[in-house]
């Protein structure tokens, strides 16, 4: 029996998991769907799909499993569109960086036997300072040595949360519960403010006069910085990772507020003890998150239960069978 797994959305993250699918099993036939052919076809010829299908209905109908990669931006009418081509048992599995809303747009418009899962995924720390994006920056191990929060509405199919497992160890992560809210929480602090920040920080240098000789000195650390507003989590929509996790952006914004006022009360008073004691405890900061984002080898131990995994991904696909239906049965015409 041969197992379809449809991935929508063919950039660093849809690729990546194509990649580390590649040569599980025979009976995996991955299909892909991006709205870019150049795309599409990219991830074909770099083995991350075996087939592709431009048609959304035909691409997920077969389908056992569902991969989301989208930007934020298309995720509601993506699910409505699919929502009545997915067969019985299937399984939507996003990944966007927000939780509760699309956990309420799929539970809104999914019917009944069709599952909705979601992904908050880390990335292997070899890559976290690439400077390539999109398809270019997929890779077969992108998500080794690193966590994936899962999160799932109430009443799941539990075989439906076994997949999820499964899929996520077979990507070479470390899965984990999490509350929906709880990574929206987390999400906008380590995720979107740096995209904000970095929109700020362009937004009040290259409107300044100056600006026109300062761009010819702007080095190494003004390209970092302004990086991630380049790579943002919509296509058309910006912002809607923002606006869609309001509060919690917001409350992260807040407290980014704080400790730039703080950097700047000690310049303004020219406390240059203050001014070092930020700074010192800013560089200590960075290095103890790096060391421990490197090795996995957290100060604190984890406190979530780790989800148990055989790595069965097949047999739990099959497993998600129409209610009425068991093993072994043929299905009445």
């Amino acid at each position: 029996m041969t197992i379809q797994i449809t991935i929508l959305g063919l950039e660093q993250i849809g690729a990546s998991i194509g990649l580390a699918l590649a040569g599980k099993t025979e009976q995996l036939l991955r299909v892909g769907n991006d709205r870019s052919n150049g795309v599409a076809r990219q991830a074909e010829k770099m083995g991350a799909i075996d087939k592709i299908q431009h048609n959304l209905p035909s691409a997920v109908a077969q389908a056992d499993l569902v991969i989301l990669a989208l930007p934020v931006d298309e995720i509601q009418d993506t699910i409505k569109v699919i929502a009545q081509d997915l067969k019985p048992g299937a399984v939507v599995i996003d990944t966007s960086p927000v939780k509760v809303v699309t956990t309420a747009w799929a539970r809104a418009a999914l019917p009944e036997e069709r599952y909705f899962v979601a992904f908050t995924a880390g990335l292997n720390p070899d890559y976290l300072t690439e400077t390539v994006s999109g398809i270019d920056a997929a890779h077969v191990d992108l998500f080794q040595n690193s966590l994936i929060f899962i999160t799932v509405p109430p009443n799941t199919n539990p075989d439906a949360v076994k997949l999820a497992t499964d899929l996520a160890s077979l990507l070479g992560a470390t899965p984990l519960f999490a509350d929906p809210y709880e990574s929206d929480g987390l999400i906008a602090a380590g995720h979107t403010l740096p995209k904000l920040m970095a929109a700020a920080l362009l937004n009040s240098t290259t409107g300044q006069p100056g600006w026109i000789e300062g761009r010819k000195l702007a080095g190494r650390d003004y390209a970092r910085a302004t990086d991630p507003a380049v790579n943002l989590d919509e296509r058309k929509q910006l912002g809607q990772s923002a606006l869609l996790n309001r509060d919690n952006v917001l409350r992260a914004m807040d407290n980014f507020s704080e400790a730039w006022h703080a950097l700047r009360e000690a310049i303004a008073s020219d406390n240059a003890e203050s001014l070092t004691g930020l700074l010192t405890k800013a560089q200590e900061e960075r290095m103890a998150w790096w060391k421990a984002r490197s090795t996995l080898r957290w100060d604190r131990p984890e406190e979530r239960t780790q989800l148990p995994s055989s790595g069965q991904m097949l047999g739990r696909l099959v497993g998600l069978r129409p209610k009425g239906l068991d093993k072994g049965d043929k299905k009445k015409k």
